[in-house]
């Protein structure tokens, strides 16, 4: 088994319904570990589109990384994610952001996700799940990483009485 770190993101429907579901169907494929609280983040990319609300889990899998992605998109698809807009509006994103300390570099998947240092929507979440998470690539724990954000922090809003609990 792998420890690996999902970010979930979502700004389209009940977004709160839409990130309980995938971490159901999160849940029935592997063993979830930890789960962030749930923030509301501003859209980075494309502004034109309402805000997301966004989490991380630690998940435990036996699922190998080009496994882990297949069963990430699959779920994704079954919760009605269409693929239109790049950073678009979306029901359900999921992506792999860490898969242990490996480093992947192929077409189609990149682990660490390599966006990960710019995206406060991502690490502030993980942050509070994983402080001392190394990224391998980097060289950094995800608390410097935090600190070294540029902006967009503040645009990271947890959101109280929002928590998305792992279902068993």
């Amino acid at each position: 088994m792998v420890e690996s770190i999902i970010a979930l993101g979502t700004n389209l429907g009940d977004r709160v319904g839409n990130l309980r579901r995938a971490i159901e169907m999160i849940g029935r494929k592997m063993s979830l570990v930890k789960a962030s609280s749930v923030y509301e983040t501003e859209p980075m990319y494309y502004k034109d589109q309402d805000w997301f609300l966004n989490c991380v889990v630690a998940v435990e899998t036996d699922l190998r990384p080009h496994g882990l992605l297949r069963e990430l998109q699959a779920m994704e698809m079954k919760l009605g994610r269409k693929r239109t807009v790049r950073y678009g509006p979306r029901v359900i994103d999921l992506d792999i952001l860490f898969y242990g300390n490996e480093v992947i570099s192929e077409p189609g998947l990149e682990i660490p996700h390599p966006k990960i240092a710019e995206r406060p929507f991502v690490l502030v979440p993980l942050n509070e799940i994983r402080p001392d998470l190394f990224h391998p690539v980097l060289g950094r724990r995800t608390s410097e990483l935090v600190g070294n954000l540029k902006f967009g922090a503040e645009q990271v809003i947890k959101r109280s009485g929002l928590h998305v609990d792992l279902v068993s």
